[in-house]
């Protein structure tokens, strides 16, 4: 909670609580304070242990933190029992990603001399490049209702 406070912060905050409650008040404002937080930590406590009674004893190793959905998605991706690591491992996104590019390269290499100005080539191949459609002059986008 407080990892990120440095030196200079906490010669701050202690001059400003000097400043502000005194010398004479301040021993028993930090009692006050420490009070405070141990009551506050007593009844967190006491309201999980009151939880896990309630949930019964298959869930007695349940821990609150689990709730948080990215702490739970960590532990149970993180256990072996998937084998997630074996796919992680054998997944090259570099290698992937070089394959992808070319192909795309290769094949605009190829569908470039063959197409010669022409918007599509009889061959077969798809032109996959992106052109602007040009609408005719009458035609209306269809008409969806749910939308308006």
């Amino acid at each position: 909670m407080f990892n990120d406070i440095g030196p200079l912060e906490l010669v701050t905050i202690i001059v400003l609580a000097v400043l502000v409650f005194g010398p004479d008040k301040l021993p028993k404002v930090i009692q006050d304070v420490m009070r405070t937080i141990r009551k506050i930590r007593e009844f967190s406590e006491s309201a999980k242990e009151d939880i896990r009674q309630e949930l019964g004893p298959e869930f007695k190793d349940f821990e609150l933190e689990d709730l948080n959905p990215k702490t739970f998605i960590r532990k149970h991706l993180d256990s072996d029992e998937l084998g997630l690591k074996e796919i992680r491992n054998g997944f090259d996104l570099k290698k992937e990603m070089a394959e992808v590019t070319d192909a795309v390269h290769s094949r605009e290499s190829d569908a470039s001399p063959s197409s010669s100005g022409s918007g599509s080539s009889g061959s077969g191949r798809i032109d996959m490049s992106k052109k602007p459609e040009d609408p005719g002059t009458d035609d209306r986008p269809p008409y969806d209702a749910d939308a308006t």
